[in-house]
């Protein structure tokens, strides 16, 4: 059956209409957008969000398979969050961080009974760039040690250090060769760096090059090793069994700080609690945002080992912000945690992996010759789209957009399917409560929009 282009829904009154227009006419006289040229935007119009659901400038009701920033976890306007964020605000509305609060407090205990080893103490943030900025400095000052090491192909925020830590293309503008940072190449099978035949090389090679980084740099002048258990924005690349677990022991075999970006599939995005888990791997440092609280108030945070914990127990930490640990945000974070536990969304997130996106892409990629990849967990999925799957050549450059792109996520949205766009790739993560028939209708979508690509690839 062929889907047709999604209609205004009625239930959007005239009124609402007019202030999503009103909306997007001060938005382009005043708003200053990241990440782009100011001058050709055409920024889309949110004027409701619920559930699984968000419903565009034009009243056309979209399935919201990104999360918007890959951090609505729990959908949107989730009741019991959204109440708990109102009944807060009604009773302490902020308070300094030097204070003590019951959600603040909460908030800390329940991220400590979560994550692995002996991440005990928490360290609140507004976001994950300066989770993974204070990580960094905690690492520096507990080791004595200046350089960190970050894998090519990596994300870890916008803010200056964090973005200088990055290994992807998004850094080339910030990039100044000053920040302390080394680089090494992460496993990639689909694009091996290391010409591997099969996953088990791809995990020794990706390996032998790390310690090899860390011997020319000098396992003495080395701070830190900052991953993302399981790269986003770069292209989410699962790494390969085994990958992980040698990088800690790495880290431990030069007295080097393991760092675990979690900002993005932590909080049950890859169907555990946090990307480490699938591994057992214990890091030294965890950060971690967005999902905390489903991106519903700014929060983010370092889960801090008691040996770390233990350099600052008598020596002052020189680092702070006006809004750490901030009610409303930690109010929205007890929320949704327990919100997770009660529906077993974690649970929920590594069955519809397993059932529903993972068969169903990889059939996709049998069906459509534009698509070279399909790789995941959870709810956390990329399609790799590609001209050729001999030659692998991409339809979206390293770091840049294109028109062919552009046209695949028009399609999307076209049909009622809102994605989320990295260079040439599309990446598929829908709220972990998405009831099945919404992630078969969005699967349905893609099927019928990837037509679009196939045009451009070779058959």
């Amino acid at each position: 059956m062929t889907i047709q282009p999604v209609t205004p829904d009625p239930s959007i009154s005239e009124d609402l209409l007019a202030a999503g227009r009103t909306a997007y006419e001060l938005d382009r006289a005043h708003v200053f957008h990241s990440w782009s040229a100011q001058g050709a935007l055409t920024p889309m119009t949110i004027l409701k969000a619920e559930g699984s659901h968000v419903w565009d400038g034009e009243g056309r009701r979209l399935i919201d398979f990104s999360s918007q920033m890959i951090n609505t976890n729990i959908g949107h306007s989730h009741p019991a969050v959204v109440s708990a964020i109102q009944e807060q605000a009604a009773r302490i509305a902020t308070i300094a961080p030097a204070h003590v609060n019951d959600v603040r407090s909460e908030a800390a205990r329940l991220v400590a009974e979560l994550a692995p080893g002996d991440l005990d103490h928490v360290f609140f943030t507004n976001a994950g760039a300066e989770a993974v900025e204070h990580a960094i400095r905690m690492a520096r000052l507990h080791t004595g040690r200046n350089k960190v090491l970050s894998a090519y192909r990596s994300y870890h925020g916008g803010t200056d250090l964090a973005v200088n830590v990055t290994g992807s293309a998004r850094r080339f503008a910030s990039d100044r060769g000053t920040a302390g940072v080394a680089r090494f190449f992460p496993p990639y099978p689909y694009r091996s760096s290391f010409h591997a035949e099969n996953p088990e090389q791809e995990t020794e090679r990706a390996l032998e090059h790390l310690e090899q980084v860390i011997q020319l740099e000098g396992p003495g002048t080395v701070a830190a090793v900052i991953l993302e258990s399981v790269p986003g924005t770069a292209g989410i690349f699962v790494p390969p069994a085994g990958y992980m677990e040698g990088v800690r022991e790495l880290t431990r075999k030069h007295g080097i700080l393991f760092i675990a970006d979690e900002v993005m599939v932590g909080f049950g995005r890859t169907g555990r609690w946090f990307g480490v888990d699938h591994w057992g791997v214990e890091p030294d440092l965890m950060t971690f945002a967005k999902g905390v609280n489903s991106g519903y108030v700014p929060l983010g945070g370092v889960a801090i080992s008691g040996e770390v914990y233990a350099t600052f127990t008598d020596r002052a930490y020189p680092g702070g912000l006006t809004y750490s640990g901030h009610p409303l945000a930690c109010a929205a974070a007890v929320a949704t945690i327990n919100a997770m536990k009660e529906e077993g969304m974690v649970e929920n997130a590594a069955r519809i992996g397993t059932e529903i996106l993972g068969p169903r892409l990889r059939q996709l990629m049998e069906r459509h010759p534009s698509v070279g990849d399909v790789r995941g967990l959870g709810a956390f999925w990329a399609v790799e789209l590609v001209r050729d799957r001999t030659t692998k050549e991409p339809l979206a450059p390293y770091g840049g957009a294109s028109p062919e792109m552009g046209a695949l996520a028009g399609e999307c949205k076209k049909l009622g399917l809102l994605p989320f766009v990295s260079e040439n790739r599309l990446h598929i993560a829908p709220p972990l409560n998405t009831p099945d028939e919404v992630l078969h209708e969005g699967l349905d979508i893609l099927d019928q929009a990837l037509e679009v690509a196939d045009v451009h690839a070779a058959s």
